[in-house]
């Protein structure tokens, strides 16, 4: 096993989120854990954005990413919009550096050129499932020849470019084991480790290579990451070896949790950090939830009231009190823990927070020129817009329910439009075509598809227009609320069981 980094390095932390949506909230506790670390030990604290999956990628999450960070009070010391001695710090402007250390690998041997086709890997795959074994590539082009690769190439044949595991078959025994910091050593048998793509055929690198490349040149110290990616630290292991580079300490946190223990995701919590601003909950709250996950923090701080602030946990934090069972994402807690912070605020205080988010100059200004032809005095103001206002909007199934629909299949329908609007741009352009064409398919008129939705954002049938009350609304808190709606209802039905 190889060594770990020299405790005289001067410590350098990153994350690296992937721009590919709403900033997550996992991203804030994972960001939070690296910010802590990195200032008790008068570290760095490095942003660095993945950007190499270009199916995924949103032109204006990056910049949510650096303002919901920045909201938090989470400021980075180098990343794309700071600067620093290790940038670029986006990997789309760094593909030339991965071709070159690809290169690398190919050239002492600890990676080939694999010019399998889909269709082949997907025959393999099929193969695989039959006989009850874990999908994993067999290792064809391992073998062939110097005069076959040069042959593949001339025929411009596309290729990957894969890890070569060191031997399995002829060797039982082979092995990688590195150490995380909160569980000691982890053994992973190389009959678990496939031999990875490193360089997929358009020229970007996968995670894997672009995650050792760029921590080793940008002198990362300690990778602290959610344990979802211990499965992977072999391969990475493996890649440092292959380099002839030395290790970082890995610590892999637990996993933010559902109240039933599931992993979070957005089917049981809101997930975004733009829907919590938006919402209203404070930045201080958000960041002394996310300092009690894990229980890092000792317990009298502050008299045990759980309440403390982010230059408090920088001087209290206790990483290897970390407890390994998931720490529970308890919205009904954060909920708590933000009336506190909001109680706290002096009345002038308080109005300003009001004014910053559900009562701020833009929000109002976009709302008004939607009611400004529909109202005959400023009083009714309030009775067409009070859905923007409200945390919670559930109608009933007098206000909902098509006259020529079941409840079945109306929360069928709710379903499928859930899932269109997360797919979907937030813009009128994008949502009206696509809400349409989900109606011919399902055979549900525009007008039962849009009065279905109106009912569920607005909790009524009459409000201003719905697609640009929606976008004024916002996405993550518009697509909370079908959530809540469609949650509401399988309870209900649970419930008549």
């Amino acid at each position: 096993m190889m060594t770990s980094t020299s405790t005289e390095a001067p410590i350098r932390v990153r994350i690296a989120p992937s721009p590919t949506g709403d900033p997550h909230v996992g991203t804030a506790y994972i960001g939070l854990l690296n910010y802590i670390y990195a200032r008790q030990r008068d570290g760095k604290f490095v942003l660095r954005i993945e950007d190499t999956d270009r199916t995924r990628f949103v032109p204006t999450s990056e910049q949510m990413i650096f303002d919901s960070l920045r909201w938090l009070g989470l400021t980075w010391d180098e990343g794309p919009d700071v600067g620093g001695p290790h940038g670029p710090y986006r990997q789309s402007e760094r593909t030339e550096i991965y071709r070159e250390h690809a290169n690398i690998l190919l050239a002492n041997g600890t990676a080939y050129r694999c010019f399998c086709t889909a269709e082949e890997l997907e025959a393999v795959r099929k193969q695989q499932t039959a006989a009850k074994l874990p999908p994993r590539y067999p290792g064809t082009c391992r073998l062939l020849t110097p005069e076959q690769i040069a042959a593949n190439e001339a025929a411009n044949k596309p290729f990957v470019i894969r890890l070569a595991v060191p031997p399995r078959a002829n060797d039982s025994t082979a092995s990688t084991t590195f150490r995380d910091e909160l569980r000691g050593d982890i053994t992973f048998d190389h009959n678990n480790v496939d031999d990875q793509v490193l360089m997929k055929s358009d020229g970007f690198p996968t995670y894997h290579l672009a995650n050792v490349v760029d921590d080793h040149l940008m002198q990362i110290t300690d990778v602290i990451r959610a344990e979802e990616w211990i499965s992977s630290t072999p391969k990475h292991v493996l890649l440092y070896k292959a380099f002839g580079w030395q290790l970082p300490r890995f610590w892999h946190m637990p996993l933010l949790r559902n109240l039933d223990k599931s992993k979070i995701s957005k089917r049981k919590n809101p997930v975004s950090l733009i829907y919590y601003r938006d919402s209203g909950y404070l930045p201080e709250a958000i960041i002394n939830f996310l300092g009690l996950m894990g229980g890092g923090m000792p317990a009298d701080i502050n008299g045990g009231t759980e309440q403390f602030t982010l230059a408090e946990m920088v001087e209290h934090f206790v990483f290897t009190n970390i407890r390994l069972g998931g720490p529970v994402f308890d919205l009904t807690k954060l909920k708590w823990l933000n009336g506190e912070y909001l109680r706290k605020l002096t009345p002038d205080q308080f109005y300003a927070e009001l004014r910053k988010t559900v009562l701020s100059d833009a929000y109002l200004s976009h709302i008004a020129p939607l009611i400004q032809t529909r109202i005959e005095t400023l009083a009714q103001f309030g009775d067409l817009t009070s859905f923007f206002f409200r945390d919670d909007v559930l109608p009933s199934q007098e206000v909902f329910l098509p006259k020529k629909r079941t409840l079945e299949e109306t929360i069928a329908f709710a379903t499928d439009q859930l899932a269109v609007l997360e797919a979907t741009d937030w813009t009128h352009e994008a949502l009206e075509p696509a809400l349409k064409k989900l109606g011919e398919e399902k055979s549900w008129s525009v007008k039962e598809n849009f009065m279905l939705l109106r009912a569920i954002i607005t909790g009524s049938t009459m409000s201003p227009p719905l697609l640009e009350s929606m976008i004024v609304f916002g996405k993550a808190r518009s697509l909370d609320r079908v959530r809540r709606f469609l949650d509401a209802q399988k309870k209900q039905a649970t419930q008549k069981k």
